[in-house]
């Protein structure tokens, strides 16, 4: 629902990540920067969001999104606040999205999306050079 690509199925700890989304926000040359997606089922608190900021750090992401069935509770929403904003600079044009997100399956299914710089617009690999055709044979000898 938030388009993210699956993280590798490997056995073992998934080191808190599971999914991500890969964007270029900047010109041509940018580097790619990610959206860390983080499931969460069951009761989550505060350590839920301060994992997913050390997570977020540890792979120098941009933004970090927790997906929980559970509504966030005050302390959750004031941790993930505390963690700030990125800034974005799509199009010349400047915008701030929380770099902590929290959002419910109920939400997803209500339509809410993630907050990120406009990804539509933002290419996620290089665009490839076009091809030249090569001269046929009757094009040949014509010259």
């Amino acid at each position: 629902m938030v388009n993210a690509r699956p993280v590798e199925q490997k056995k073992g700890a998934d080191r808190g990540i599971d999914g991500r989304i890969f964007f270029h926000d900047e010109h041509e040359s940018a580097k790619t920067k990610q959206i860390i997606i983080s499931v969460k089922a069951g009761k989550i608190g505060p350590t839920h969001i301060r994992d997913l900021r050390g997570v977020v750090d540890r792979e120098k992401a941009a933004i970090g999104l927790l997906i929980t069935m559970e509504a966030p509770t005050a302390p959750m929403r004031k941790e993930a606040a505390s963690a700030g904003f990125y800034e974005s600079r799509v199009l010349e044009e400047r915008t701030k999205h929380p770099k902590i997100q929290i959002l419910t399956v109920g939400a997803l299914l209500e339509g809410k999306t993630i907050d990120s710089p406009r990804l539509s617009e933002a290419r996620t690999f290089k665009k490839a050079p076009r091809a030249r055709k090569k001269p046929t044979d009757k094009q040949n000898e014509m010259f």
